[in-house]
């Protein structure tokens, strides 16, 4: 018996939810299909499927082998794709989910010279600032920034930092007075991140400490960009990420606030399911963000 070969038949009668279906599927006699699955059973000794004539139902033992059989066929799937794509071409379609302040401002930017490197390659690039599942949304590469990753199946790697500082527009402090200490914060008008951990209460470090501020923003944003640009029209104090203020502080629209005070800096982390590593084309994609994130 192959086992392989009747794994994969196994998976197809309980996705499928008939041996007719999954025969059919297949290439083979329903009841060629029915006997490998009765030897599969034996081996096993244990019952998989409960069968009548008119339903079938999958056993509790059954619904465990069908779980790990689909995450073994997906890990033979992809070791043999490596192995295929070993001489390094990168084709095929790549799924990417990102944040869309970091996909607007860094992987938007890079995408020209990327699509122009691997031109054989199709892109789908889907921006979300909360978390997807992955898994479920198809992504082959998820990039987050987070303080760190909860405890999952997912297989995070590292690609740099970001630095969070707080950012007002030169009129605004003209008109409402720079604070000289973090506590001061809470005297101004404070536009806060919706999705940040950080909404309503700020842990800053600096060279002379820590300092804990607790707010209440009078605007709350969804978007990195839009609460940049309320920045930039004068309405308030708020946090940005360096890869959203790098560009306003620069051309002087947004100064920094209490410059010797940041909160803590998140990672930049590129998230794929797979425990085998990335693929050709995962890669050759976080190649050119990590040469993006450089510059």
């Amino acid at each position: 018996m192959d086992k392989l070969s009747v794994m994969h038949a196994y998976r197809r009668i309980v996705e499928r939810g008939n041996f007719a279906r999954a025969a059919e599927d297949i290439g083979v006699s329903p009841a060629l299909l029915s006997r490998e699955i009765k030897l599969l059973e034996e081996s096993l000794g244990s019952v998989l499927l409960t069968r009548t004539t008119r339903s079938m139902s999958v056993t509790d033992a059954g619904r465990l082998y069908y779980d790990e059989a689909i995450g073994i066929l997906d890990a033979v799937s992809k070791v043999e794709t490596r192995i295929r794509d070993g001489a390094g071409t990168v084709r095929g379609h790549l799924k990417v989910n990102a944040p869309s302040s970091f996909g607007q401002t860094v992987i938007a930017p890079m995408l020209p010279a990327f699509r122009n490197a691997y031109p054989d390659l199709s892109l789908t690039l889907s921006l979300d600032d909360r978390m997807v599942d992955m898994v479920e949304g198809g992504f082959d590469v998820s990039i987050r920034i987070r303080a760190a990753m909860p405890d999952s199946a997912l297989v995070a790697r590292k690609l740099g930092a970001v630095r969070q500082r707080i950012f007002a527009a030169p009129a605004y402090l003209d008109r409402a007075g720079h604070p000289k200490t973090p506590q001061d914060i809470a005297q101004h008008a404070v536009i806060g991140f919706l999705l940040a951990d950080h909404l309503t209460s700020w842990s800053l470090r600096g060279c002379s400490g820590a300092s804990t501020v607790e707010l209440d923003p009078r605007v709350r944003v969804g978007n990195s960009l839009v609460l940049r640009d309320l920045l930039i029209a004068g309405q308030g104090i708020g946090t940005l990420p360096d890869f959203v203020s790098n560009a306003p502080e620069a051309r002087g629209e947004l100064v920094r606030v209490l410059p010797d005070w940041e909160l803590p800096a998140p990672e930049i982390l590129a998230v794929t399911a797979s425990r085998l590593g990335m693929d050709a084309r995962v890669m050759a994609f976080l190649e050119h963000l990590r040469a993006a994130l450089r510059t």
